[in-house]
């Protein structure tokens, strides 16, 4: 019972959603998802802990950058179930639609710069 409901105080914030089902495309670096989310380094890092020790996305590390994806087949039932049902109750949300537009543009954008961007601000 207790994975339901880490996964289930996971996906009690509309970030948090957004970020997965960003993650939904494939692995993202997570300055692409600071990007997208518009919000500050400490806060997409504090949200995308919480979606990992939930056991819904999944972590690595290449040099400096921290690349995070969705849990694969090896992992929880219950959170590849609840993916499952997140893409198809929100595919067609007008923010999830609005944040693959931002997330293409994004994708287009060297990390480097990303990076630079974000810790000038």
């Amino acid at each position: 019972m207790r994975d339901v409901l880490d996964i289930t105080k996971a996906l009690a914030d509309g970030n948090r959603l957004r970020a997965l089902m960003a993650l939904a495309g494939g692995e993202l670096c997570v300055c692409q998802i600071i990007e997208m989310l518009g919000l500050a380094p400490s806060t997409v890092s504090k949200h995308m802990s919480i979606l990992r020790q939930a056991g819904l996305v999944e972590a690595r590390k290449e040099g400096r950058w921290m690349y995070y994806r969705l849990v694969s087949r090896d992992g929880s039932k219950a959170a590849r179930e609840a993916i499952a049902w997140l893409r198809r109750n929100l595919a067609a949300s007008p923010q999830v639609v609005e944040d693959a537009k931002t997330l293409k543009k994004i994708l287009c954008t060297d990390r480097e710069e990303l990076c630079r961007k974000q810790n000038r601000s």
